[in-house]
């Protein structure tokens, strides 16, 4: 397995893995650095060995740590070469890592870090050049003034401090830009997920509320009728036959909701594009309430001034529903229920009344989920619903659903 594409493996264990690269590497540089200094030393005594090899440590060891402390390693380094001044004309192996942690400074370092760590690569330049060309005990002749070799000297070792800073800046740039680039997919991502949840919130939602609808007005409408049709066949069987095929009517059109509602599930388009139930379908609403034993009457006042939504007029059908389905349950015997439709010029109101036992008297099964579907559905067309006990008795549902003046 390793053999398959070994550069990505490598490449995505370094990625993963860079504390224990900076430890690897620079233990590696170490061992290298410290041993090349003994071709230095073999002239000197033995503490200016010990200093040496000291320095050449100071200088090359942090190397392990240079991404995990960047500053604290800079200036370990810079104080390995300000002691290395001590010594005339003295170069070490393990000064490679100026350019590395000015490199790593620009990259991984804070931005005030980085400029100072550049401020020290352009100061050390200027002292490792006087010190190169002052004199000493092994060129005692050096000139103390300005020369052409000084100003060549230093400015070859501030284009290293200037190139190794300018390359780590770009790579802090990318490296930023990467990292940018990566919250953002990730926030995006993140949203997605919320949004996806939202949606299948509101969907779930939306099937409650169908199902309700569908579900509670017809099982209260076959119940009535299965009711009315078991005591009514023992005296004429005309008047059971007439109820059952209520039941069966009711039950059909039950089945043809269901089974929208299904399609709308499955994404059938067939079933999907049927035709929803809107406002010219309320006398068969009420028509079907008086067969099940409710004296319900429908008044229609005032004229629109211009058409609602498809949905709009689903949602006044569905709390038409609601209300005559909660009439049929809870109000009682000899009840007269009366659903008022009024086009105003700002929207339509809806009235639905009735003379039963009222708020006191009903048990809200399920919290109510009935009248909350009610107004989950008038909110999302801006109409409000209310509802309650009638001060003369009986129950009151009153719904406004405003014109949409897009």
């Amino acid at each position: 397995m390793f053999l398959a594409n070994p550069h990505r493996r490598i490449d995505g264990w370094i990625r993963a893995n860079p504390r224990r690269v900076d430890f690897i590497t620079g233990l590696v540089y170490t061992l290298f650095c410290v041993p090349g200094t003994i071709g230095l030393t073999g002239s000197m005594s033995g503490s200016a060995m010990l200093s040496i090899f000291a320095i050449a440590l100071l200088q090359s060891a942090p190397m392990m740590v240079r991404r995990r402390f960047p500053w604290a390693v800079t200036l370990v380094i810079a104080v390995g070469h300000l002691l290395q001044l001590a010594f005339d004309g003295l170069i070490l192996p393990s000064q490679i890592s100026v350019p590395i942690m000015i490199y790593t400074m620009a990259v991984y370092g804070k931005r005030w870090q980085s400029f100072g760590t550049l401020a020290l690569g352009f100061l050390g330049a200027i002292l490792a050049t006087f010190k190169l060309f002052s004199p000493s005990q092994y060129s005692p002749e050096v000139s103390t003034g300005f020369s052409a070799d000084m100003i060549f000297s230093f400015v070859g070792l501030a284009l290293l401090v200037t190139l190794s800073w300018t390359f780590g800046d770009l790579a802090r740039t990318r490296r930023l830009a990467m990292k940018s680039l990566k919250d953002h997919a990730d926030r995006l991502e993140n949203e997605r997920i919320m949004e996806r949840a939202l949606a299948a919130s509101d969907e779930r939602n939306h099937i409650a509320r169908e199902m309700h609808d569908i579900v509670a007005h017809s099982l209260s409408v076959i119940i009535t009728q299965a009711n009315g049709a078991r005591y009514a066949a023992v005296k004429d069987p005309q008047i059971a036959i007439d109820t059952l095929k209520t039941v069966s009517d009711t039950g059909r059109a039950s089945l043809k909701e269901m089974r929208r509602l299904l399609g709308v599930l499955r994404k059938d388009e067939e079933l999907q594009n049927r035709p929803l139930p809107s406002l010219t379908d309320v006398d068969d609403l009420v028509e079907i309430a008086r067969n099940s034993g409710l004296e319900a009457k429908l008044e229609i006042a005032g004229t629109p001034r211009k058409d609602l939504p498809a949905g709009a007029e689903l949602t006044a059908y569905r709390c038409i529903q609601e209300s005559l389905t909660n009439v049929l349950k809870h109000a009682g015997t000899n009840v007269v229920a009366e659903v008022l439709l009024t086009w105003t010029y700002r929207g339509l109101d809806l009235r639905i009344t009735d003379n039963g036992r009222g708020a006191g008297a009903i048990k809200l099964e399920g919290n109510g989920q009935g009248l909350i579907g009610m107004k989950e559905r008038v909110a999302l067309y801006d109409g409000t619903c209310t509802s309650g006990a009638q001060p003369s008795g009986g129950y009151a549902v009153a719904v406004f659903i405003p014109y949409s003046e897009d």
